[in-house]
């Protein structure tokens, strides 16, 4: 028979109703007071337990069905008793095979539990042991071992899994203290008969609570909870089929349950701050700190719960069943069950607040070994570039662009790698030209001879499911690889990424070596310059071809439109203009082919829009094309191009450190940047030679006055007359210069100097809202004006 059994049979029907009411009063603002009888008990000393193992077995005790309750069942044993077995074999080689049988009897020949067993059976000295302490276990404690094999017996015909977690707990308590599993036993069993004791003598709550404190003192507060739990369920585990009168009681039964289901959820939360690791925070961590005062405070009223319910329980079973009914108080069982619930989301959240702290933590040691793995040489690339995007070796992390399928990371070994890091505003023009420069570098090359890889890295915040939705768009438009999730890239990357390399919000390309070194940490700007001609894309490359360069029309439009490099080939004069005022646009066209008839030099003309405004730049290519004023592109592609080109090539200048007021392409680029800024602008070559770059203004006042310098023309050539002339009215202006730098596009020049001036220029901040491009971005740009 059960020990539970027992302690209900012979102690129930000394309970007296009046027990049951007193000390009602749960004085809830003593809290200090009462959690102070307990504290100065706690005395942890090497007592272990393994805790959460047990809390896994008393919660799947405690939720057994109503046909399972622990009360015994003789129609399910189809052995002899497990007990007698035990002492007659005892001290008997048999011993264990009488043992085995008995499991595989009770599991429904369960092969593979049975031969987990055999197995062990061949161990001589864990035999030993595990005789040992059955042997010692039986001789004192008959009854409680009793109660344990036929629970094993009961669990075992409902939950082969638990049978084994719990043969695995007695196993690896057998191996490190084989007399730990009789003192754990006999802890249990001590704390049981103490809570029917005092629940059928009606001694106060609070006093059976110290109690139990005392008995526990050598155990930390988690086992504590944990031992006090599996006492509890040891007798009443399925209380509601111990009792006669279920169905009237039901509406008490289940405020118990749930009383017994949160004090099992505190349990389980503070073994989990038991066993957060030390190595990422400590009591200096307000939180944990916070915690581990309230866990006394958590630890009374939990164990006074388990006490208040055996109280109950007792009453409910016993022989003055219908006094009970009627004056049993249920708000005290309730009321318990409010102050758990507010210590246990109190608990949570302070939880919470630590794993916040330990991912933080994790998170910069994990940021730390990454920046030290890439200043490390490396035989191959893969051990940064696995743990830059997935340290895992069985996901495939990539999709190929190419097949659409996913791949391991093995596919970039040994190769170059451009990471091709963005958010998902990467524009549909930025897509075309990398698509267009990327097919390009293999139509002569094999994939697996092509000198470079690009996998592009996508940095989301939060994915919901318009974002996923974008992702899966713009992964399916791309014919490199990609990470197949934007989830697998982890806060210490997104990290190094951000501080280390500056992303924010513009695309950048992260060029690693074959061995894993950046040898750039951005070389977009390369990119749209040079295309795969820039390959390796490395600073030193990057300075060659800057040295290969001049100021030239071919610089600024050169893999744009094979148009102009005719234009350029014939050795004609061509204008290159931008701006959105079609005013302007009119009168400048009209006059420029004006003056060129009238000084006989063939002229062409090719109208290139603006940096920004797109839709105010589609509106005049209309007009452009309705008006036959101009050669211009039709499609925006071309011109978001050359304006990135323009750009890219100051970023180029700024990152290589060159001397603005002395490097000629610098000035030059700037002033066609800055004359955009600030509305109209011309170029005009001839050939691939640059006459003039001017403010649109400039440029058509000088043509505008031709009659003022034309005689000049057949003395010195048009070009040289035109130069001078535009020279003379640049002298008499004093045009603003400006620039504007996203904030999200990576790190911009700390200052700059005016290109006419050459003075510093002032550094302001303007908020950017550009609603004809049919976005509502909120962009924080540097605009600078001259001193």
């Amino acid at each position: 028979m059960p020990l539970g059994s027992l302690k209900q049979s012979s102690l129930v029907s000394k309970v007296e109703p009046s027990a049951m009411h007193q000390d009602r009063s749960l004085k809830m603002s003593n809290d200090n007071v009462l959690v102070s009888h307990i504290l100065g008990t706690h005395n942890p000393h090497g007592q272990e337990v393994y805790a959460k193992p047990l809390l896994g077995l008393v919660a799947k005790i405690l939720s057994l069905g109503p046909h399972c309750d622990l009360s015994p069942d003789t129609t399910i044993i189809t052995d002899a008793p497990l007990l007698e077995k035990l002492q007659t074999a005892k001290k008997d080689a048999t011993l264990l095979e009488t043992l085995l049988y008995t499991i595989d009897q009770t599991t429904n020949k369960d092969v593979p539990l049975l031969e987990k067993l055999e197995i062990a059976k061949k161990d001589a000295a864990l035999l030993e042991t595990q005789l040992s302490t059955i042997d010692q276990i039986t001789n004192k404690e008959a009854a409680l071992l009793e109660t344990l094999l036929y629970t094993i017996d009961q669990t075992a015909n409902k939950d082969v899994a638990l049978l084994e977690r719990l043969l695995n707990t007695i196993d690896q308590t057998a191996k490190k203290d084989a007399p730990l599993l009789k003192t754990l036993l006999y802890m249990i069993d001590q704390i049981s008969n103490e809570l029917a004791y005092m629940a059928s003598s009606g001694t106060k709550e609070h006093i059976t609570t110290v109690t139990i404190f005392n008995m526990l003192a050598n155990y930390k507060w988690g086992d504590k909870l944990v031992l006090t739990l599996f006492a509890f369920a040891w007798n009443y585990g399925q209380f509601d089929a111990q009792t006669e009168h279920g169905a009237p009681l039901k509406p008490k039964l289940n405020i118990l349950k749930d009383l017994i289901g949160t004090a099992l959820e505190v349990i389980h939360c503070v073994i989990e701050f038991n066993e957060l690791p030390s190595k990422y925070i400590t009591l200096e961590v307000p939180a944990l700190s916070s915690a581990m005062d309230q866990i006394p405070s958590a630890a009374y009223w939990t164990v006074r719960s388990i006490v208040v319910c055996t109280y109950q329980i007792v009453s409910f079973t016993s022989k003055r069943y219908e006094f009970a009914l009627s004056t049993i108080e249920a708000w005290e069982p309730s009321t318990l069950a409010l102050k758990l619930k507010t210590i246990l989301e109190d608990l949570r959240k302070k939880m919470k607040e630590c794993i916040q702290y330990i991912e933080k933590m994790r998170d910069i040691e994990s940021y730390q070994m990454l920046v030290d793995l890439f200043k490390i040489n490396q035989t191959d690339n893969m051990k940064p570039v696995k743990a830059l995007i997935c340290p895992r070796d069985d996901v495939q992390a990539l999709v190929d662009g190419t097949t659409k399928k996913r791949v391991n990371l093995d596919v970039l070994r040994k190769k170059n790698v451009l990471l091709l890091i963005s958010s998902l505003h990467i524009s549909e023009d930025e897509l075309m030209i990398l698509n267009l420069i990327y097919n390009e570098s293999r139509v002569l090359e094999m994939r697996s001879q092509s000198p470079y890889e690009i996998v592009w890295i996508p940095i989301v915040d939060q994915l919901t499911d318009v974002r996923q939705r974008r992702f899966e768009l713009l992964r399916a438009q791309m014919t490199w690889y990609s990470v197949y999730h934007p989830s697998i890239i982890s806060t210490a990357s997104v990290k190094i990424i951000r501080e280390e390399w500056h992303f924010k919000d513009k695309p950048i390309l992260v060029v690693l070596d074959h061995q894993g070194r950046v040898v750039s940490p951005n070389a977009i700007h390369m990119m749209w310059i040079w295309g795969s001609h820039a390959f390796p894309f490395t600073t030193l490359r990057e300075e060659d071809l800057w040295r290969e360069e001049a100021w030239r029309l071919e610089l600024l439009v050169d893999g744009i439109d094979p148009t102009i490099l005719n234009w350029i080939k014939e050795r004609k004069y061509i204008f290159v203009y931008g701006g959105d005022d079609m005013e302007w646009i009119r009168k400048f066209t009209k006059e420029a082919k004006a003056v060129a008839a009238t000084a006989r030099i063939p002229l062409e003309m090719v109208y290139v829009g603006k940096a920004t405004k797109k839709e105010q730049v589609k509106r005049v290519i209309a007009n452009i094309v309705q008006e036959k004023l101009s050669y211009c592109w039709p499609d925006p592609t071309m011109i978001w191009f050359f304006w990135m080109r323009l750009e890219s090539m100051l970023f180029s200048k700024f990152q290589l450190g060159k001397d603005e007021e002395h490097d000629l392409m610098m000035q030059q680029i700037k002033r066609v940047l800055s004359f955009d800024r600030e509305g109209t602008w011309a170029l005009l070559s001839r050939g691939s030679s640059v006459l003039v770059n001017e403010h649109g203004n400039i440029l058509w006042s000088a043509l505008f006055e031709y009659d003022q310098w034309k005689e000049n023309v057949p003395l010195q050539g048009f070009d040289a007359a035109f130069q001078t002339y535009v020279a003379t009215l640049r002298g008499n202006s004093h045009p603003c210069c400006r620039f504007e730098f996203s904030h999200y596009a990576g790190k911009n020049p700390e200052s700059m100097k005016c290109p006419e001036c050459h003075h510093y220029m002032e550094k302001y901040t303007t908020f950017l809202c550009c609603h004809d491009e049919g976005i509502v971005p909120s962009l924080l740009a540097l605009s600078t004006t001259n001193t």
